[in-house]
Order: C-alpha cells, then structure tokens, then sequence
C-alpha cells in the first residue's frame, strides 16, 4: 500500500520536474493547479493505482477467504515490467533516448510486458485447467463470476498499455529510419 501511494507521488513528481525544466511558467513551485494538470495529464495511471489501492488490495487482502493463492502471486510477477517502464522514463530524462541502451531497453518493455502482463491471464487460466482437468475455454465459466470480472478489469488496461507502447515504439523507429534516409541522401 505504501508503494502505490509512492508511486503516484513520485509520478507527480517526474510530471512537475519535466515540465519545470522545459520551462513552463506554472511549474516554478508546486501548486494546486501544477497537480491538477498532472492528475488530467496521467488520468489513467493515477485511477490505475487508485484502483489498485481501495479495491484490488483490500479484495485480496480481506474478502478472498484465503482462496486464488496462485493467481494473486501470478499478478505479482506483472510488475517485472516495471523496473524497464522506468529506465527508459529515465533515459529519456537524461537525453538518452537515441543510445543503443534505450533501443534494447525498449525491446525488454515490449517484451516483459507482453509476456507478464497479457500472456500472464491465458497462462493462469491454462494451469487452473490442468488443475481441475478441464479445457482452457471452460475455466471463466468455471471460476467465480467476481474473478472473472475481475481478471478483465485487471487485463483490459494492460492490453490498451501495450498498444500504446507499441505505437510509441513504432513511431521511434519510424522517426530513426526517416533520420538515417535523410542522412544518406
């Protein structure tokens, strides 16, 4: 619970210097509005952690009746991301974000986040088939609706995230291969 918390303070925190050092008037000194434009600015992420925060974690702390062990410790393993999300956070701080260690950073992302974040769920669902001895397609129906709902809720903005990291990684080596042709010409 601390880390979430953390974690937003440290998001608003990297928002306000980004944007100080960019030179924004409003940014000379923390105000109400500098964290209104980040709330606005990072609206998912902030709700992401929110959410995490009042419901995921007291669901999986009190009202599970010490049930899906292996699929709380198989959320866990989704966050092996995000030590790589923030490198390249700070590699682009730094003016990093041409070197050869951004580039293979960004191929860890997309690779770490795909396989712990969006393979994570048809994986638990595989193993809790073998368990019971029933076909992946069956295990929804066989699980509590609330976990499957919840399992969703959880999936769906991973799966909008990696789009969007896609994108970006698209339109960088776009822009790369765009600087190299106008360099030969």
């Amino acid at each position: 619970m601390p880390y979430m918390a953390y974690d937003i303070y440290a998001m608003y925190l990297s928002h306000w210097y980004r944007f100080q050092v960019k030179g924004h008037e409003e940014y000379k000194e923390h105000s109400f509005r500098t964290v209104n434009m980040f709330l606005r600015r990072e609206c998912l992420l902030v709700l992401h952690h929110i959410v995490l925060l009042t419901i995921l974690l007291p669901v999986t702390l009190f009202f599970r009746n010490e049930l899906g062990d292996f699929f709380i410790g198989c959320l866990f393993t989704a966050e092996l991301s995000t030590p790589f999300v923030s490198l390249g956070k700070i590699l682009i701080q730094l003016g990093l974000q041409d070197s050869i260690l951004h580039k293979v950073n960004g191929v860890i992302v997309l690779f770490t986040f795909f396989l712990c974040r969006i393979l994570l769920f048809p994986y638990m669902y595989w193993v809790y088939g073998q368990h019971y001895g029933i076909p992946v397609y069956r295990v929804p129906f066989h699980l509590p609706l609330s976990c499957t709902l919840g399992n969703i809720c959880v999936l769906a903005p991973q799966v909008y995230w990696f789009y969007m990291l896609c994108r970006k990684g698209i339109r960088l080596y776009q822009r790369e291969r765009k600087m190299r042709e106008t360099a030969s010409n």
